[in-house]
């Protein structure tokens, strides 16, 4: 994980948002175990507070468990169920306005497959 920490949203969100990146690239995988929250607070410089708090938010999405005396792990499931979540997600929220820029700008869709092949648009 990576400590760079920006004003937008608060830091126990942003810490969720790496965990949860962690999850969907395949570096937790289920029945991993987090990283304990002493450990994050001090590697990162946190109040151990925020950390707890960005664990349970995941907890209360059914994403990890608590283990009493062991710690946090990664559900069964849980890349799929947040897989499927981002999914949703993206299309209500960021691709309609792609879609209007995309439309905007006259871009059609070899357009489209050509730049992201590296090619001009």
């Amino acid at each position: 994980m990576s400590a760079e920490w920006h004003d937008n949203s608060p830091i126990y969100r942003q810490l969720k948002a790496k965990v949860v990146g962690m999850m969907l690239d395949g570096a937790l995988q289920s029945g991993d175990a987090l990283p304990s929250v002493r450990q994050v607070a001090a590697d990162y410089q946190l109040n151990p507070i925020t950390v707890s708090r960005a664990y349970q938010e995941l907890v209360d999405e059914g994403l990890v468990e608590k283990r009493r005396g062991l710690g946090m792990y990664v559900l069964e499931g849980a890349s799929d169920k947040l897989l499927a979540s981002e999914r949703e997600r993206f299309m209500r929220e960021e691709w309609p306005a792609m879609l209007e820029r995309i439309t905007r700008l006259g871009l059609n869709l070899e357009q489209l497959l050509q730049a992201s092949k590296g090619g001009k648009a």
